[in-house]
C-alpha cells in the first residue's frame, strides 16, 4: 500500500495552503477549514475554497502520481484532495480528508462531483433540495468518513509493503496508519524530500523528490 501527503502534489505546484506560504487574505486555513467558520461565512469559506480549486485545477500529475497508478495491486490511501491521483488513472483511491471536488448539501447530504473552478456563485446551492452545499473535504474538529477509514486500517493490517510518500507523518489519524502496518509486520519504506516523524520507524528512507524516485521503486519491487 501507498500513503500520499501534500509532498507528491507539491511537485505539480499545488501550493500547501498552510504556514507562512499558505496565507490567503490574512486568514490561517485553520481559521478557515472548521465547522464554525462556514457556520459563520460560508461565503467566505466558499471564496478560500475556490480559490484553491482554481489552483488546483492548473495542475498536472506528475511521475509519482502516474506511476502509483500503474502499479497493480496497490492499494493507495491519501491526505491529499487534490484529485491528482484520480487525473492520473488511480481507481478506488482511499481519501481519507475528503475531495475538494465534491460539494455536499447540508441539507439533505445529495453530493455533487464536478472540476467547475471558478464557481458561478458562493455559497453553490444543491440542485435537489436548493440547501447550502459545503466542499466535501474533512475540517479540523470533524471525524474522518467511517468507511473510508475503516478499509485504510484494514489494509495496513494487511500490506507486506508501506511506501509512505511525501507527508509529513503528524497529522492524526493519518500517520497512525504507519506504526499500525508496521506492527502487523510490514516493511516501511519512505520518500521524502527531508526527514520526518516517520522515519525512525522507515526500514528504508529515500531523499528526493517523489517524482524520480517513486517510478523506479516501484519497478523494483
Amino acid at each position: 500500500m501507498a500513503l500520499t501527503g501534500a509532498g507528491i502534489s507539491a511537485e505539480s505546484g499545488i501550493p500547501t495552503f498552510r504556514g507562512a506560504g499558505g496565507l490567503w487574505r490574512n486568514f490561517r486555513a485553520e481559521d478557515l477549514a472548521t465547522p464554525q467558520a462556514f457556520a459563520r461565512d460560508p461565503k467566505l469559506v466558499w471564496e478560500w475554497y475556490d480559490w484553491r480549486r482554481v489552483k488546483i485545477a492548473e495542475a498536472v500529475p506528475n511521475a509519482a502520481h502516474r506511476a502509483l497508478a500503474a502499479h497493480e495491486g496497490l492499494t493507495l490511501i491519501t491526505q491529499n484532495v487534490d484529485g491528482l491521483h484520480d487525473l492520473a488513472g488511480s481507481r478506488d483511491v482511499l481519501k481519507i480528508h475528503g475531495d475538494i471536488w465534491t460539494r455536499r448539501c447540508t441539507q439533505c447530504g445529495h453530493e455533487t462531483h464536478d472540476r467547475v473552478a471558478p464557481l458561478p456563485a458562493y455559497p453553490p446551492l444543491c440542485p435537489k433540495c436548493g440547501g447550502i452545499q459545503r466542499p466535501g473535504v474533512v475540517w479540523f474538529g470533524e471525524g474522518l468518513p467511517g468507511d473510508v477509514w475503516d478499509a485504510a486500517e484494514d489494509a495496513a493490517r494487511r500490506a507486506r509493503v508501506l511506501l509512505v510518500i511525501g507527508t509529513s507523518a503528524q497529522v492524526y489519524p493519518a500517520a497512525g496508519l504507519i506504526p499500525l502496518a508496521k506492527r502487523a509486520g510490514a516493511k516501511i519504506v519512505e520518500v521524502n524530500i527531508e526527514r520526518s516523524a516517520a522515519s525512525e520507524m522507515a526500514d528504508e528512507f529515500h531523499q528526493g523528490p517523489a517524482s524520480e524516485i517513486v517510478p523506479g521503486l516501484l519497478a523494483s519491487l
